[in-house]
């Protein structure tokens, strides 16, 4: 919490408070209940009533909108954690650039030093604060992410899940249909 009032989530900070994008989250319990209205409603309802085909088949579930839905879902993370992964290499490639150039201003220092030596003059500092090459490039924050990278997970787990239990329940269908040998 104190990472997420500062809006401070870099990997500093989250290596130091040892976060994954697993802790971002945590599940809190939800129970839900009807109403009294609802389940006096629920016992007055015709206990005889005639189940026509056509209430089965609003019964008949099938996965694929479901696999289909959460798979563009799944997609649309990828491409956001690409956008992520975009920015952090942006970041390391203006970190090196920048650390070249204090490499390479920091020699020019010591060359001009030499010669100020050499010329009995007083050597100027190897540190500029007013140099902008000096100047620390902000590391882009992590939480967006980790909240991707979380939702990556859940969408992986929901379709395996539903994959799963598919697949179980049409084993078992099949094998209640073939005769035992």
């Amino acid at each position: 919490m104190d990472l997420y009032r500062s809006n401070n989530f870099t990997g500093e900070k989250l290596r130091e408070k040892n976060l994954s994008w697993v802790d971002i989250f945590e599940e809190i319990p939800v129970k839900v209940s009807n109403s009294a209205l609802i389940s006096a409603f629920m016992t007055e309802l015709e206990p005889d009533t005639p189940v026509t085909q056509r209430d089965y088949d609003r019964l008949q579930l099938s996965s694929s909108p479901f696999l289909e839905r959460n798979m563009e879902f799944l997609i649309e993370c990828m491409d956001d954690l690409s956008v992520e992964q975009q920015k952090f290499q942006f970041y390391y490639r203006s970190l090196t650039r920048q650390q070249a150039q204090q490499q390479s201003w920091l020699q020019k220092r010591r060359d001009e030093n030499k010669a100020r030596k050499a010329a009995g003059e007083e050597p100027l500092p190897e540190e500029d604060p007013s140099n902008p090459i000096f100047k620390p490039i902000p590391e882009p924050p992590r939480l967006e992410s980790f909240l991707i990278a979380n939702r990556i997970a859940n969408y992986c787990n929901q379709i395996n899940g539903k994959a799963l239990g598919k697949g179980v329940t049409q084993i078992l269908q099949s094998e209640s249909i073939r005769p035992n040998l």
